[in-house]
């Protein structure tokens, strides 16, 4: 399992949630991502999942 981050923001910048979760793969956690995005209403704001080699798997700004 590899860990990944998944981090929303406020457009000031301040952080509104920034979360680690494991995941076998990058499409996994992209999945994984997207729903913990969508069940707390974050979709519209800025967010980033990154893998553990610092690699972006989502991204919206």
């Amino acid at each position: 399992m590899r860990t990944y981050k998944l981090t929303a923001f406020e457009p000031t910048g301040e952080i509104i949630t920034e979360e680690t979760f494991t995941a076998e793969t990058d499409d996994a956690a992209k999945e994984k991502g997207q729903v913990m995005l969508e069940e707390k209403s974050l979709l519209g704001k800025t967010h980033r999942l990154a893998s553990p080699a610092g690699k972006l798997l989502l991204f919206h700004s």
